[in-house]
């Protein structure tokens, strides 16, 4: 007792005898023990709970957990708290943790992550590698930051669209350690620059840089040294992050090459299977989705959706063809599986689109194009060219309840995906990022 009267004396500044009293009757009471309750027990503020610290979230399906957000916008949208300017150009969303808001943006030749505070306070901007520049397509047009910042246990990685990887401390952007991908793995840059994010588990980080000495790589997050690489995979780098799937007795990472869909052990880094998937282009951007057993794949640019199914046979896993479709080839805004059924935006087939999951039936399709959200019970369509609209998740029928416009931050289309998070409606347009109030009153 005499150790905690000690504690609370110097820490706390509390006067213990004149607050209270006769210690010994109030401890008979519970007091003390509930007053260190409320001191030492670290309860976390309804933001530390509410994160979003990976792209398309901790599950990678792009669906939240939140409830009580508005069922309906006034006319003019949800309330606007507030917007950051300065990001420069690029297409990376928002992450969220640690009561931090992150991003990254390209200012002339350079790259940089940006740390904020919830209210919009810049915290820290960071380069992340070298200034570079290309003359590659995506050096002429749609310039800027692709990837989204990572975060996990203190650190937030990103990859950056020359495939220059760096681990900067969350608080500080202090520099941990920083490697270059693209030279170490003898990777070739592709045209519309390098996109996907990190994925962490474990201590274990992977990415797929697509190169000859290492298309996909597992390093040590603490400190980038190598564990695995994997050279087998056909293609170049696909623009696509890799999903974690367990089937056939291997835990594996699934994802998309240049012209393929790949499984890989991500134990040891062993290419289980694989299958051709290639546009027109050789572009894939949309990340798979796996569910019981079942892998679908989207692209746009003359290829569509495919729905593939994973059998086990001894150590071989074998993928199936169940159907393909022309509908829902999707572009880059992604595609997110809910109780049974797709949800998406075509590319050549123009149009949002609810596809049955097992046979790739369309239930409903409406005009637009974008990219998209879930969370409680409602999809936010982005538009590409900047309405945001609010769309009950259904099957049964294309029901918008709300649009609004969101304001231009620059130049180019609406290609950075939307995030709900907290309460808040994260919108990234160009230079600018958008945070708007969505909580139900």
């Amino acid at each position: 007792m005499r150790k905690i009267k000690r504690m609370l004396n110097s820490q706390y500044k509390i006067k213990f005898n004149t607050i209270f009293g006769n210690w010994k009757s109030l401890l008979h009471t519970g007091f003390i023990l509930c007053l260190l309750a409320c001191l030492f027990c670290k309860t976390p503020s309804a933001q530390e709970k509410s994160e979003w610290p990976y792209f398309h979230g901790m599950y990678r399906n792009n669906k939240s957990a939140e409830t009580g957000l508005l069922k309906e916008w006034p006319e003019n949208g949800p309330e606007l708290l507030w917007t950051v300017s300065g990001l420069g150009s690029g297409f990376s969303t928002a992450s969220i943790a640690k009561g931090y808001i992150f991003t990254a943006g390209r200012i002339g030749k350079q790259t940089y992550v940006f740390a904020y505070d919830m209210y919009g306070k810049l915290l820290w901007k960071k380069p992340n590698g070298f200034p570079s520049e290309t003359t590659k397509a995506f050096g002429k047009s749609n310039i800027g930051s692709r990837s989204t910042p990572t975060y996990d246990d203190g650190i937030v990685y990103h990859l950056d669209e020359f495939i220059q990887l760096t681990a900067f401390d969350y608080k500080t952007g202090k520099k941990i350690w920083y490697l270059n991908l693209r030279e170490i793995f003898d990777a070739e840059l592709p045209d519309w620059g390098f996109s996907p994010s990190v994925l962490i588990e474990g201590d274990r980080l992977y990415c797929s840089p697509g190169g000859k000495k290492g298309f996909m790589v597992c390093l040590n997050k603490k400190d980038g040294k190598l564990i695995w690489v994997c050279r087998d995979i056909p293609g170049t780098a696909g623009h696509s992050t890799p999903i974690f799937v367990e089937f056939g007795g291997y835990h594996q990472l699934i994802n998309m090459s240049s012209n393929s869909v790949y499984g890989v052990d991500r134990k040891t880094g062993k290419l289980l299977w694989n299958s051709k998937f290639e546009n027109r282009v050789s572009i894939n951007v949309t990340d798979a989705i796996f569910h019981n057993g079942y892998v679908f794949i989207s692209s746009g640019y003359g290829i569509g959706s495919e729905l593939l199914k994973l059998k086990a046979s001894g150590e071989r896993i074998v993928p199936e063809t169940v159907w393909k479709s022309d509908l829902m080839d999707n572009h880059h805004g992604g595609v997110i599986l809910h109780k049974g059924y797709l949800y998406g935006a075509g590319h050549d087939s123009r149009g949002w689109f609810c596809l049955d999951f097992m046979t790739g039936k369309q239930m409903w399709k409406s005009r637009g194009k974008g990219s998209l959200f879930y969370a409680d019970d409602m999809f936010y369509f982005l538009e590409e060219k900047g309405t945001m609209k609010l769309v009950k998740a259904t099957h049964e029928k294309y029901d918008e309840l709300s649009s609004f416009e969101v304001p231009e931050g620059g130049k180019g289309m609406y290609w950075a995906h939307p995030v709900v998070c907290g309460g808040r409606l994260y919108v990234r347009h160009a230079d600018k990022l958008y945070v708007y109030d969505i909580k139900s009153k």
